[in-house]
């Protein structure tokens, strides 16, 4: 090797050197606050319940044979557990719920605040994000005051003539629905709208002198171009949604459960944390699943417009 070969292998290793310097800072933060207590929750996931909560440092893999079965205490018979497999489910399918709806509202919604004046944009943006400045408690308080017997919706159609008794809207899987697609919103409209945003419109145009109608244009234009925008919000709606627990709370009633209830009963009056744990990690690999399909579907579209 020339001198000249070596003096740039040896600049190239030290500028990797520095880089891992530079980084060393960012990476002991994540691998402490993040890193570190999800690993923590793995291996209570592997250890047995204590008698008042706590565990016991006893390796047991009961707490994940439980996540999706149970043992009779009378004959020691398998079965599905039921109770969990419901909340999972309902879980999911309220998530992917919340998601549709979101779509169904932001795409439209990001498609005007992108078709505005340059000038307007920032100001309709602003109105998208003013719901982020109040607490979600709050914000689940608000649509629980508006669909409960005496709120304002029943009330209203009751003035009406609509209805003669009041709809019972609170505590059920809608209230909850409506709820989680009311807070994520915006997470579907801004990356939505990222990606309309670099829309070169005269496409659109050349489809309408191309003599293709509205519902064309946008199945064969605007969707393929804005898609990785649509995933990016699908996915950001999606996982927030699937592990969601103050909106449950509040709308559900207790009654119907989601996983991030499920699993704050397990580490609370349950006292089984094993079992909690294992529950966080089966939740983990959900989301982790769904953001291993985002990144392999944004990398075949181009998931830089997002």
């Amino acid at each position: 090797m020339s001198g000249a070969q070596q003096a740039a292998e040896n600049a190239r290793r030290r500028d990797i050197r520095n880089r891992w310097f530079l980084s060393a800072p960012a990476l002991l933060i994540i691998g402490l606050a993040g890193v570190g207590p999800l690993f923590i929750v793995l291996v209570y996931s592997f250890l047995a319940p204590g008698n008042y909560g706590d565990v016991k440092w006893e390796f047991s893999t009961d707490a994940w044979f439980n996540v999706f079965l149970q043992r009779d205490i009378f004959d020691n018979t398998l079965s599905l557990a039921d109770a969990h497999v419901s909340i999972l489910w309902r879980s999911i399918k309220l998530a992917l719920a919340t998601t549709v709806l979101s779509l169904i509202f932001g795409f439209p919604t990001a498609y005007f605040i992108a078709s505005r004046p340059a000038h307007y944009r920032q100001v309709w943006l602003f109105l998208i994000t003013i719901p982020f400045w109040t607490n979600m408690l709050i914000r689940g308080f608000a649509i629980q005051e508006m669909i409960r017997n005496e709120g304002l919706v029943n009330t209203v159609l009751m003035k009406l003539g609509v209805i003669s008794a009041p709809i019972q809207m609170l505590y059920t899987d809608f209230a909850i629905l409506l709820g989680m697609a009311y807070v994520h919103l915006p997470l579907m409209v801004l990356p939505l709208y990222a990606s309309m945003e670099k829309l070169d419109f005269r496409l659109v145009e050349a489809g309408y002198d191309l003599y293709a109608t509205r519902f064309q244009v946008l199945r064969r234009i605007i969707i393929p171009l804005v898609k990785p925008g649509i995933i990016a919000g699908s996915i950001l709606v999606f996982i927030p949604a699937l592990s969601s627990y103050v909106i449950p709370r509040i709308l559900g009633g207790g009654k119907n459960l989601m996983i991030g209830n499920l699993i704050e009963l397990q580490f609370g009056q349950g006292r089984n944390w094993p079992l909690g744990a294992s529950l966080s990690i089966t939740l983990v690999i959900i989301v982790l699943a769904a953001m291993l399909y985002y990144v392999k579907n944004a990398g075949k579209t181009g998931g830089g417009h997002a």
